[in-house]
């Protein structure tokens, strides 16, 4: 009786269903105390949205934000135990939402999206430099990206729009924003020490990083083909210094 009380009070909670009688208890009171209920349920995951797409939340303002938020938690209540988890499908569910201002206001939920994973994911041990100095260890050395490493694929330029509002927010203005363009591309997110960062990709370059595949150095080198040779261990210097790859 009880597991069932609670349950219906969640499903009540989150507004799935009407609360019953016998939930209520009859009242006018317990009627309000469910939505306030319901009122702190909805404003605490909006809260959580917005301190995981702070630039959204900017460029969109707080009223435009809630709505957008109390549509996304209508078609995506939360299904983990973390709410830290709540709000990854934010920018697929944007695509199709008919009252998004800007279509290009998804790829700036995507870029802070990752930027907040590239915060909070778990780091490992990075790969050396010195391992790849010696050749004769590229056989025994397999790459693999570290977990807070993210490619996205991009079809907006959103970067001066991410850029003038974290300028504005430091500034403790609002931001003066132009249409982006729409630009196919590839953005790179990843963390070095504390600090999340993110670059821009070339086409190249992002077909290489994601056939990464935890093969070894020499099989992946292989791959790219004699003439891409020079490039290719290129890159995995950068990826290296930048400490994208697992030791």
């Amino acid at each position: 009786m009880l597991a069932a009380l609670q349950a219906q009070f969640q499903a009540a909670v989150r507004g799935q269903v009407d609360a019953s009688p016998t939930l209520l208890r009859a009242g006018a009171q317990s009627a309000l105390g469910l939505q306030a209920y319901r009122h702190a349920y909805r404003a605490r995951l909006v809260e959580a949205l917005q301190d995981n797409y702070s630039a959204l939340h900017q460029a969109l303002g707080d009223e435009a934000f809630v709505d957008l938020g109390h549509a996304y938690l209508l078609a995506h209540p939360p299904s983990e135990p973390s709410i830290r988890s709540f709000g990854h499908a934010l920018p697929a569910f944007m695509d199709a939402w008919p009252e998004l201002p800007h279509p290009a206001l998804a790829d700036l939920a995507r870029l802070d999206w990752a930027l907040r994973h590239a915060f909070d994911a778990e780091a490992r041990p990075a790969l050396s430099a010195g391992r790849l100095h010696d050749a004769e260890q590229w056989a025994l050395t397999p790459l693999r990206l570290q977990s807070h490493v993210s490619l996205l694929s991009l079809r907006w330029a959103v970067a001066g729009a991410w850029h003038a509002l974290q300028e504005a927010r430091e500034a403790g203005q609002e931001a003066m924003l132009e249409p982006p363009e729409a630009l196919e591309h590839h953005v790179l997110t990843w963390r070095q020490g504390e600090s999340p960062q993110w670059r821009t990709l070339g086409d190249d370059e992002a077909s290489a990083l994601a056939n990464l595949r935890g093969q070894s150095a020499t099989d992946w080198l292989s791959a790219r083909g004699e003439a891409a040779l020079s490039r290719a261990v290129a890159w995995l210097q950068a990826w290296v210094k930048d400490g994208l790859l697992v030791a």
